[in-house]
């Protein structure tokens, strides 16, 4: 079905599928079960230490003989430590996001690690593409937690990003269903990442009660927040509206960091241990286009069933 994709030639897999590596959800059983379903599975380090993100991958390398990767927020304390985990460890892909992509991405490949960036802009793409990165994540503002500045939509980034580099993208922000997947392919992308549906599978690591927020969840219960921090989209919560009020009133960068680090990880707190009213929910706008909780297996069945049904109608709507 795939064998002339850019994305499945590339990284070894059925599916032109990038599992989000999303932190406090995206452990070894989520990764494991998406490659295992022909996906790329990916184990999000951004919420671990060296010593747990070693532990994750060699797990994963028990629980699955397929491809998988490691996303790497650059700008992490711990990222010099966990490219040199990965490339001890042999991980097959890395997503780097959060950071110059020219930092790592020479080093890696000498050791045959096939390396991915995210970006949310045509330019940011362009600087990629002359890092030496094999494929780009392009994901517009729908997507949930750290976001782009610009609020470019995800319709709008794909078509940009395409016509500005000769490198494999890779669309993401919003996407959930197989129709989506489709109109991604249609824009120009050669493969997509999904993340909130994921958050919603048995595999995550996600607390239930998050996930249950998920799946009841509507149009418009999400937003891009602190802007004038790190652009995050998140579910609109009581520590959401605390954070509104507070940029309504002309919050500094001090104060809202203030906010952010009272008691305890606020991401953790909510994704991981289940506050889902005074923890930080970061999800994308798709919440609303999900309404159960499934194997990763499943999900990605769904997908490729709808995207399959989609383009077999295509041909009668162009006649």
């Amino acid at each position: 079905m795939f064998e002339n994709n850019k994305i499945t030639s590339l990284l070894g897999i059925k599916y032109p599928i990038i599992q989000g590596g999303m932190v406090w959800v995206s452990g070894w059983k989520l990764a494991s079960a998406v490659s295992n379903a022909g996906g790329l599975g990916v184990i999000g380090a951004g919420s671990m230490n060296p010593a747990l993100l070693l532990e994750h991958i060699e797990k994963c390398k028990k629980a699955t003989c397929r491809p998988f990767g490691v996303n790497i927020p650059l700008i992490y304390k711990f990222s010099n430590e966990f490219i040199d985990i990965c490339i001890q460890q042999q991980v097959p892909v890395i997503i780097t996001s959060a950071g110059n992509p020219k930092i790592y991405t020479e080093k890696l490949k000498q050791f045959g690690i096939k390396v991915i960036h995210v970006v949310s802009s045509a330019t940011f793409a362009q600087k990629a593409e002359i890092a030496g990165v094999d494929a780009v994540v392009a994901e517009g503002f729908e997507a949930g937690g750290h976001n782009g500045r610009e609020e470019t939509t995800t319709m709008v980034l794909i078509p940009s990003v395409v016509k500005a580099i000769n490198i494999p993208v890779i669309a993401a922000g919003g996407i959930a269903t197989g129709s989506q997947m489709l109109a991604a392919f249609a824009l120009g992308a050669e493969g997509v990442q999904i993340g909130t549906r994921f958050i919603a599978t048995v595999e995550s690591s996600a607390h239930e009660n998050f996930k249950k927020l998920i799946i009841q969840g509507n149009e418009g219960d999400t937003m891009l927040t602190l802007k004038s921090l790190v652009p995050t989209r998140l579910f609109k919560n009581k520590l959401y509206k605390k954070i509104e009020q507070a940029e309504m009133n002309g919050a500094t960068s001090e104060q809202l960091k203030q906010i952010l680090n009272e008691d305890e990880n606020k991401a953790k707190l909510g994704i991981f241990d289940g506050d889902i009213e005074n923890g930080m929910l970061e999800v994308g706008q798709n919440i609303s286009l999900i309404s159960n909780i499934l194997s990763a297996k499943e999900v990605i069945k769904e997908i490729i069933k709808e995207f399959l049904e989609h383009g077999n109608r295509l041909p009668y709507l162009l006649k």
